[in-house]
């Protein structure tokens, strides 16, 4: 039996079931296929939702906590303290409920899913896309007009038909812990080369858990492992008492692909999410950059379906409709690698020392975006001189870009 599908969506996280149960919605046809036999495992990123990306799927309800401050520390221990109780930053969710409801909805809406199944081999013909399917042991073909690859950091889709890399691949760990020593609502975050080389490290309350991380550039971590430098920060570094009564009761890690790749597009060929190197530079999420390409790209899928036209010129234009999001992401690389990546620890402690001020807390507060950094960055740069020294060529970038 040959399977007929106007598309198909491979990868069914957060990203695979927004993306299918949106086409769903539009009326098409659509078979959603995920290798693992349940949705929501494993999981490997930090489980914060942005409150943009949490208002379109309304599932305030897997949210295990809400965040609204954050506590950020300097290399030598400078504390800053932001946020204001009243306007929530982030949502700290739980990632299986989040997905599989996510997914549920898809599928409410009208989608396929097949479970424990994965590509085989694809090959694009004249008027379909032919897949040879691996479904729980047994082979299926299926046609479809246009086959959507959200499957990952690792991306089958995107290998088999040579779509290229993403042009920055981080690395993380994360552990899930009881007993730290927490405040309600609040994050915090550590920066130094002994906890997270160019990048930083977190605790992120979820509950009555949590979740402890780092992450960093393989090049950057020398001869140590993510584990080495998670070690450090809980057993060596100032921090250390506040990891005293922890007990590790999780632990994953996993890639953090971002730079948007040039090309996302082939003839009948999309690339969505961690697939397409959508992960933010300067946090490394992916939930809401993905739900923002899926409703920018969506109007013009639609087309293309319906016309069952899939040329070259057609496809190009369907990634061009990228530049803006392409834009904003080298603008917030710019941002992070002026202020935390390239710079060392004796610079990350004075540039602290500055966002230490009350009247730059005030700034922070009234500006600051985990979504969108930029117009925070650009204003502390026009108004706060000190900032210019450590930015060098990327100020340029991040104001005249």
């Amino acid at each position: 039996m040959i399977h007929e599908y106007d598309i198909v969506v491979v990868g069914a996280g957060p990203i695979g079931g927004y993306l299918s149960g949106k086409l769903s919605q539009s009326n098409h046809r659509v078979l959603l296929i995920e290798e693992h036999k349940e949705i929501g495992r494993p999981f490997q990123c930090a489980g914060l939702v942005n409150p943009g990306a949490m208002a379109k799927v309304g599932l305030y309800d897997t949210a295990l906590t809400r965040i609204w401050g954050a506590r950020m520390y300097s290399p030598s221990g400078i504390k800053i303290e932001i946020g204001n109780p009243d306007i929530t930053r982030t949502w700290s969710v739980c990632r299986k409920i989040f997905d599989e409801r996510v997914v549920l909805d898809s599928v409410a809406n009208g989608t396929d899913i097949w479970l424990s199944s994965q590509p085989k081999s694809a090959v694009i013909n004249d008027d379909y896309v032919e897949m040879v399917i691996d479904s729980d042991g047994r082979e299926r073909i299926v046609r479809t007009k246009l086959l959507c690859g959200a499957d990952g950091a690792h991306s089958w889709v995107r290998r088999n038909f040579k779509m290229g890399r993403p042009k920055e691949m981080m690395v993380g760990l994360q552990i899930e812990v009881t007993g730290y020593d927490t405040e309600d609502g609040k994050l915090d975050l550590f920066t130094g080369e002994n906890v997270a080389p160019g990048f930083f490290s977190w605790a992120i309350p979820s509950g009555e858990t949590t979740r402890i991380g780092i992450w960093s550039k393989p090049n950057l971590l020398g001869e140590k492992s993510c584990e080495d430098y998670l070690n450090q920060l809980m057993f060596e570094s100032p921090w250390k008492n506040k990891f005293t009564n922890c007990k590790e009761v999780g632990r994953f890690c996993g890639p953090v692909p971002s730079g948007i790749l040039k090309n996302l597009t082939k003839e009948r060929i999309i690339l969505f999410g961690d697939a397409a190197g959508i992960c933010k530079p300067t946090t490394g999420g992916g939930i809401g950059p993905g739900f923002k390409q899926v409703d920018l790209l969506l109007p013009m899928i639609n087309n293309l379906v319906k016309d069952n036209d899939f040329t070259k010129k057609r496809m190009k234009l369907l990634s061009q409709e990228m530049n803006g999001m392409r834009k904003n992401h080298r603008r917030k690389k710019a941002l992070r690698d002026a202020f935390v990546t390239e710079v060392d620890d004796n610079e990350l402690n004075e540039i602290f020392a500055i966002w230490a001020r009350p009247e730059v807390i005030k700034l922070i507060n009234e500006l600051g975006d985990i979504e969108n950094p930029i117009p925070l960055g650009v204003r502390m740069l026009k108004d706060i001189p000190e900032f210019r020294k450590y930015a060098g060529k990327a100020a340029l970038a991040i104001l005249w870009s």
